[in-house]
């Protein structure tokens, strides 16, 4: 196979416009300062839909791509805002059942935990954070250098990752991982299963929101953990097959981890974004045609 050829700007905009795609010529301009800045390559699977192979649908304009692009990007940073708030909760409800039923410095005791290996893994990785940010963070210093001791959960968990707090609640005894799922409203029979399905879910989520990863038309191949009453609200193909693998059942498991508050505030954001941006369609994330009546 040959080396890939450079193309200019204006060579990317051509092969656009021979491909269908409508661009003013007072718009081309802006529209290469749009590739320039975010990589010919990267926006080309945001025109999955708009195109049949390499061949657009009539009347696709530069502006239909920039607008699903820009959506999607506007899209992962409301969903950074409420992940960050599971993330920080959960950190927050484990410190606090842990230290109640273990003491301020029972992480450091292996037993405490049902995998060894992951528990040293973990605490390994956060150990590495405390040193590389000590300069950095009073906190730390506070505990190392003035106190001279070993930093208590609620400091600690500061150190660790979403996927960090998640696997560390996965590798809990069971009764710390009820107690911590009642404090999330889990009340099933398997409530802590349910959890650690939940946190494994989003923090996947939440690494191709903080990394710039494309939700629009995406499948995930780890799907929503969702009841039966929530399937019932997804996506259904003609034949009948229910949908599970876009964004939509993702909002479904915040609607059930987040507090009402903000989960009400990310539905409001959800549907002010749409509304600034009809073009886009949210049947690419999985989203019904009346889904603002659902979530």
């Amino acid at each position: 196979m040959g080396e890939r050829v450079f193309k200019t700007l204006d060579q990317q905009l051509d092969i656009l416009v021979t491909r269908g795609v409508n661009i003013k010529d007072e718009d081309r301009e802006s529209a290469k300062d749009f590739l320039l800045k975010n990589n010919y390559y990267r926006i080309s699977g945001y025109s999955l839909t708009l195109r049949n192979h390499d061949v657009f649908y009539d009347n696709v304009t530069f502006q239909n791509i920039v607008d699903i692009y820009n959506f999607d990007h506007k899209l992962r940073h409301i969903l950074l805002d409420y992940l960050e708030v599971v993330e920080v909760q959960i950190k927050s409800v484990f410190a606090y059942e842990f230290s109640k039923q273990y003491g301020g410095t029972g992480y450091l005791d292996s037993n405490n935990f049902t995998n060894i290996s992951e528990y040293l893994r973990i605490i390994s990785k956060a150990n590495e954070q405390r040193d590389k940010n000590f300069s950095d963070e009073a906190y730390i210093q506070h505990y190392v250098n003035d106190l001279q001791e070993s930093m208590p959960i609620w400091a600690y968990v500061d150190l660790l990752t979403f996927s960090d707090i998640s696997i560390l609640y996965s590798i809990s005894k069971s009764e710390l991982q009820n107690t911590i799922a009642d404090r999330f409203g889990l009340k099933n029979n398997n409530k802590s299963d349910i959890l650690k399905e939940y946190l494994r879910g989003l923090t996947i989520l939440r690494n191709f929101c903080a990394h710039g990863r494309r939700l629009f038309n995406r499948l995930f191949v780890r799907k929503p953990t969702l009841n039966s009453k929530e399937k019932k609200l997804l996506l259904t193909d003609e034949i009948g097959i229910v949908d599970n693998s876009h964004l939509f059942g993702f909002i479904l498991e915040l609607k059930r981890i987040l507090p009402a508050d903000d989960y009400s505030k990310l539905k409001t954001s959800l549907i002010d974004l749409s509304d600034k941006y009809p073009f886009v369609g949210m049947k690419y994330y999985g989203f019904h045609e009346y889904w603002k009546n659902l979530i």
